[in-house]
Order: structure tokens, then C-alpha cells, then sequence
């Protein structure tokens, strides 16, 4: 009998191509695994493995031997679209006060992850430069804009002249970014169906976030009623919506310029590149926007499922995230895969110290991680794992990561610069 890969390949694609294709086997995938969660039987096993966990990893199983392709314009189209109107619906009820008072450990776990990425990569390249082409530095370099900042930061920091790295030279990162980057969140969703478990062996201030779910979770009680099929129907025009005008602010298809983007631009000194992509200004336009509707009777609409409809969307994303990960990237670039790892290390460990001294729960950490290496396509994601009225928070936090990744990444790229002549 052929292995699926094997079939993958016989049929010159994967086995499954159409887009609506596509989104069917991720829906079916996240039906089943939802579905045996709530069994009394078959959801045991998921009391050890999550579900979010799996809702990510069996999609990149399926891609990885051919059912579904791990890149697909689907998966764009959800990232666009689907997450900043599934941020718009999380963010209807939001708690800003709440929100504000969880204290500075957020930030203070951040700037952890930043610095781990930071002091990581050159002793990376130290441990792995005889593995590793001469001009390896400079894709690092771009690694590091993308593992602070995100993909905008992967380019600029790469195409810049101090770095000036070539195409061929930013091929195997791009692989490293995706695999390494793709283990890491799947550990994080691990993480966070544990996290109850971690943070009580740790010891961790877990008051504020338990405060913050409680205040929510007693308003969704409060509102809660039978949905109106108006009121849904309300809550899918809002989010696509708001989502589209979020996009259409900084991006127009036929002139590649939105009506904010001359406004919302800012220069990288020394570059043509800009600091912050137009992709995060439309995660920071709609959580703007769904803040604002938060102080206005639309914020209601939490009790006919507004919430639960950006869950839905949210377990898309990761489905959809999960798909484009090709864990036989693996066996391609096994040297430059070594030295992700290596640079994850020290990221990791630098979250872990930090949070042990400050006794930061797992929230904290997860999402302070995945802000910087996931950026904003992922991190309120992360954040959203933990509870869904915490995926603003990582939206913010990706922000911030965007800002401090090109001058966090330009200070690594000079020491990456500075180990490879040394190592020369």
C-alpha cells in the first residue's frame, strides 16, 4: 500500500488541492478533535494532550504526507481576514481596566524573550559556524528581525545595507523560521493546557489573569441568551467588516496603498524598508476599533455568541497555521535546523530565568515568547489558548515586538557580524 507522501507525489501535488477542498478537511479536523474533547470517553487522552495542541499538529501531520498542501493562498486568506475579525469579536467585550491592571510582567517577559533572541543567535553561530556557510550571519541577521519582530523585520532587516543578505542565502532561514518557529507554538499550546498544573508547582501570581477571566466570564453569564438569528447574523457582518476596513486603511489591492498607509509608514534609519508592516497596522486598527465598540451597546452582542464565533475562527487560524508547517523541512537544512534550535535554547531560557525570579505564570511567558517570535499573526493566538479574553493582550504585545524588532535584530546582526570575522 502507498504511503501518503508517496501518493503526494504520484499525483504531483498533495491529495487534496481545491481551497474549499482544503477548508473542508480543516473543519472536519477541528470538529473531530472538539467533539472528542467533549466526550466522557474519548476526550481522556486530551486531558494529556490538549486539544488546541492537536487542532495544530494534525494539520501539519496531514500536510506533511500530501492530503493537503502546507502552502495554500486559503491560509493567507485566514490569516487576512479571519484573525483580525476574530480579534474584533474578542475584543467586543473587552475589560481594558482589567486588562491594564494585569502589571508590567507582560512587557517585563517580552523584553526576556527579546534579549534570549538577541544573545542567542551569535552563540548559535558560534556552536554551529563549521556546519554553516560562511555567510550565514547574514540570514541569521534576518532571523533574528523575524524572531523579534516578524516577517516585515525578517526583510528589512536582511535586505538592509549593513546586511544586504541574497535570496539564496535567506532560503534555508526562511525554513528554520517556519519549522523551529512551528515546534515552538506547538509546545506553547501544550503549554497552555497544562498551565494551571506549571503555575501551581511554580508558585507563579497567577490573581490578575484569574481576576480578568472571572470579570468576563460572569459578564458572558450575564448576557447570555438563546442568539437571534439577526444577532448573528450582525456579529459575521461586524467581523469581516471591521476586518476588511482595517486592511482596505493600509492596503489597496490595485494601488498598494491605503487612505492611512502615508500616515501610518515609519522609516527604518538608513533603509527604504518601514518598521511596521501593513498587515500590523490591521491587527492594530481592528483591536483599536473592537475597544472602541467595547464602550458601546454592540458589546452585548457577548451574549448572543460573539465570543464563541471568534473562538471558532481562532481554532481555524491554528488549523491553518499548523498546515504550513512541512515537518520534512527537517531532513533539507539539518545543519541551519541545529542552529535554530540551539537559538531557541537560549531564548527559552532566558523566558524560564526571568519568569522563575519573577514568578510570572506560563501565560506570561507563552505569550511573551510567541509575541516575538510569532508576531502578530500568532500571538493572540497563543494568547487566546489560555482564554479567548486574553487574545487582545497578545495582539498588543506583538505590537510592541514589531516596534523594538529592527533595532533589537540590527544590534544581533552586529554581533553576528562581529562572530563570523572573529570565527574567519
Amino acid at each position: 500500500m502507498l504511503m501518503l507522501a508517496e501518493i503526494s507525489e504520484l499525483s504531483n501535488g498533495p491529495y487534496v488541492q481545491d481551497p474549499v477542498g482544503v477548508l473542508a478537511v480543516l473543519l472536519a479536523v477541528l470538529a473531530v478533535i472538539l467533539a472528542m474533547e467533549a466526550h466522557p470517553v474519548l476526550g481522556k487522552p486530551l486531558k494529556i494532550i490538549p486539544a488546541l495542541a492537536l487542532c495544530y499538529f494534525v494539520p501539519s501531520f496531514l500536510a506533511t504526507f500530501g492530503v493537503i498542501p502546507n502552502k495554500a493562498e486559503l491560509y493567507t486568506w485566514i490569516k487576512d481576514y479571519v484573525l483580525p475579525a476574530s480579534l474584533l469579536l474578542l475584543t467586543l467585550s473587552l475589560d481594558l481596566q482589567a486588562i491594564l491592571r494585569l502589571g508590567p510582567k507582560a512587557i517585563i517577559m517580552m523584553l526576556a524573550g527579546t534579549f534570549g533572541v538577541v544573545i542567542g543567535g551569535p552563540i548559535a553561530l558560534l556552536a554551529t559556524r563549521e556546519m554553516l556557510p560562511q555567510d550565514a550571519w547574514q540570514g541569521m541577521a534576518a532571523l533574528a528581525g523575524s524572531w523579534i519582530g516578524g516577517g516585515a523585520n525578517f526583510y528589512a532587516i536582511g535586505k538592509s545595507e549593513f546586511v544586504n543578505a541574497s535570496d539564496l542565502t535567506l532560503a534555508p532561514i526562511i525554513v528554520v523560521d517556519t519549522f523551529v518557529g512551528a515546534v515552538w507554538m506547538g509546545v506553547l499550546l501544550f503549554l497552555a493546557g497544562r498551565s494551571r498544573a506549571i503555575d501551581s508547582r511554580l508558585g507563579a501570581d497567577v490573581s490578575g489573569i484569574e481576576r480578568l477571566k472571572k470579570k468576563i466570564t460572569d459578564y458572558q453569564a450575564q448576557v447570555l441568551h438563546p442568539a437571534k438569528t439577526w444577532e448573528l447574523m450582525v456579529i459575521v457582518a461586524l467581523a469581516f467588516g471591521m476586518s476588511w476596513i482595517a486592511g482596505a486603511a493600509v492596503y489597496d489591492p490595485q494601488t498598494t496603498r491605503g487612505f492611512l498607509k502615508p500616515f501610518l509608514e515609519v522609516p527604518i534609519p538608513g533603509s527604504s524598508s518601514f518598521l511596521v508592516s501593513g498587515f500590523t497596522w490591521t491587527v492594530i486598527l481592528v483591536t483599536t476599533i473592537g475597544v472602541a465598540l467595547s464602550f458601546t451597546p454592540l458589546r452585548r452582542l457577548e451574549g448572543a455568541g460573539a465570543s464563541r464565533v471568534g473562538s471558532v475562527m481562532i481554532y481555524l487560524l491554528v488549523a491553518s497555521i499548523g498546515a504550513k508547517a512541512d515537518l520534512r523541512a527537517i531532513g533539507d537544512t539539518p545543519a541551519f535546523i541545529i542552529m535554530g534550535f540551539i537559538w531557541m535554547f537560549f531564548h527559552v531560557a532566558a523566558l524560564v530565568a526571568v519568569a522563575w525570579v519573577i514568578k510570572a505564570p506560563v501565560f506570561f511567558l507563552a505569550v511573551g515568547s510567541q509575541s516575538n517570535i510569532g508576531g502578530a499573526a500568532s500571538a493572540p493566538v497563543v494568547a487566546g489558548a489560555f482564554h479567548p479574553s486574553l487574545a487582545p493582550v497578545g495582539a498588543l504585545l506583538a505590537v510592541l515586538g514589531y516596534v523594538l524588532g529592527t533595532y533589537a535584530a540590527l544590534l544581533c546582526a552586529v554581533m553576528l557580524r562581529l562572530v563570523a570575522v572573529w570565527g574567519g
